[in-house]
């Protein structure tokens, strides 16, 4: 859970593996007064990741665009923790795996600034990856391709927003 831009815990280490929650509620504890209220607003929901166990351990690849970034920068927005904590938990499961991490730009912007950008974001998740989960450095590569490898047309919204992506590839 983020306040802001500020970690405030980790709800899902919070709640025992194997447990399914379908309700979160929110409520002021101890409070004597009933009329103490709490109010949250701008809440966004991360999205759900595909099985990345398969992906990643069996097809050797995992692509995906729920990795997002402030624009032009490699700070990882709040709602792209779900799926770096996937990664996290299939390296803990898997402790001889190592894999390269690459990240994709649109072509906004010039050649040059988009691979740097692409390199200081696969960087970014795996100092994540090293500091949130253990995962060892020795573990993870990174690498970044810029615009050079779209999956799509940049000509659209749409082509832009699906060349911007995290690649895994297990090595």
């Amino acid at each position: 859970m983020y306040v802001d831009e500020t970690k405030v815990f980790d709800l899902p280490k919070l709640i025992p593996e194997g447990i399914k929650v379908n309700t979160l509620k929110f409520e002021p504890y101890p409070s004597r007064d009933r009329n103490d209220h709490w109010y949250f607003s701008n809440i966004r929901i991360a999205e759900g990741a595909p099985d990345l166990r398969n992906k990643l351990v069996t097809e050797g690849k995992f692509v995906t665009h729920g990795i997002t970034f402030d624009v032009n920068s490699d700070k990882i927005k709040p709602e792209s923790f779900g799926v770096i904590r996937e990664i996290g938990y299939v390296l803990k499961e898997n402790p001889d795996m190592k894999i390269r991490i690459i990240g994709h730009t649109d072509s906004d912007g010039k050649a040059e600034t988009n691979l740097d950008l692409s390199k200081r974001r696969a960087e970014s998740v795996k100092k994540i990856l090293e500091s949130d989960f253990a995962v060892s450095n020795s573990r993870i590569e990174t690498d970044g391709k810029g615009a050079a490898e779209p999956m799509m047309s940049n000509t659209s919204a749409e082509g832009k927003a699906n060349n911007r992506r995290v690649e895994f590839v297990k090595m």
